[in-house]
């Protein structure tokens, strides 16, 4: 009587060096198909052509003549005229546009600059120090960011008119001032920055609070400031429901408001439709020059806390 033996097949081995359970070395990325690469760079481009495609027309339409505007025909060499509306522009109105230029200047720069300093001096105090109702006003603040600017619009022009600031300068610089976002990226910026320690050492050296901030704290949080700065440039140059209700005299009018009003003028005169055009291709200019010179200074600002 003779038995059998079941014999068990050896389990195969995987090839010396690599993952046994997958059979692939160490560290080799598993492969993936074409379609998930391919799929996020369409997306990408088609989202970079949405963007850009407003600024290409931009740029093309502002250097072509009236003719080649209204005919859409915008690649006829025979119809640049580039300079010649940057001339008709800037004489238009007896050179309204360049009052309306220094005018976004004065509001979007002067502005967002005390107003970066106003925001990033909160930040600082509601960070570093220990006062009476912190919490409850800070939560305010918060609360104050979800509330739309054109809902305060209206109180402020009454509030202006009461004091007698309506249709002044003053009725659009002082409501940009404060920037409730804006305190609360400044808190972040100065506990990410600013150590106790070394405001703690620049008070046994005897520096005042005052002191403290301007040779310590605010040089620690630069980043910040030149965050809060762009994101405040960029909303007043763009502001334009407030100018709409603060101001009547078109000599205060920022481009905004300017160049509305001469959109509203353009079905009656259509000559104010290629000055529309290349206005607002030069009223880019700021913001762009804005963003490149400080871009240092706004990228490591974006990324701060990021990396401990």
């Amino acid at each position: 009587m003779s038995t059998s033996v079941r014999t068990t097949p050896p389990a195969p081995t995987a090839p010396a060096g690599s993952s046994p359970a997958t059979g692939r070395p160490p560290g080799r990325p598993r492969r993936t198909g074409w379609y998930g690469p391919a799929a996020a760079n369409l997306v990408v481009g088609v989202s970079a052509l949405y963007a850009l495609l407003p600024l290409l027309w931009l740029l093309v339409a502002s250097a072509v003549d009236s003719e080649a505007l209204f005919a859409s025909d915008f690649f006829d060499p025979s119809h640049f005229a580039l300079f010649d509306n940057i001339g008709a522009l800037l004489a238009q109105d007896d050179g309204a546009y360049l009052r309306w230029y220094g005018n976004s200047l004065l509001y979007a720069v002067g502005g967002a600059a005390v107003g970066a300093l106003i925001s990033t001096a909160a930040g600082y105090v509601f960070d570093k120090f220990e006062f009476t109702g912190k919490r409850p006003l800070f939560a305010l603040i918060l609360i104050s960011v979800m509330v739309p600017a054109t809902v305060l619009a209206l109180p402020m022009y009454l509030l202006a008119s009461d004091l007698g600031l309506a249709n002044t300068v003053w009725s659009v610089l002082i409501p940009v001032l404060f920037n409730p976002f804006g305190v609360y990226l400044a808190r972040m910026f100065s506990a990410s920055y600013v150590p106790d320690e070394v405001l703690e050492a620049a008070r046994v050296d005897g520096a005042n609070e005052l002191r403290s901030f301007f040779s310590v704290g605010l040089r620690m949080i630069a980043p910040g400031y030149v965050t809060i700065f762009l994101f405040q440039l960029t909303a007043i140059w763009n502001n334009f429901f407030l100018p709409l209700v603060m101001l009547s005299d078109e000599s205060l009018y920022p481009l905004s408001l300017g160049l509305y009003s001469w959109n509203a003028a353009a079905p009656i005169n259509p000559d104010y439709y290629p000055l529309m055009v290349i206005g607002s291709l030069l009223a880019l200019l700021p913001l762009v020059i804005a963003f490149l010179l400080l871009q240092r200074y706004w990228r490591s600002g974006l990324t701060a806390g990021s990396v401990k």
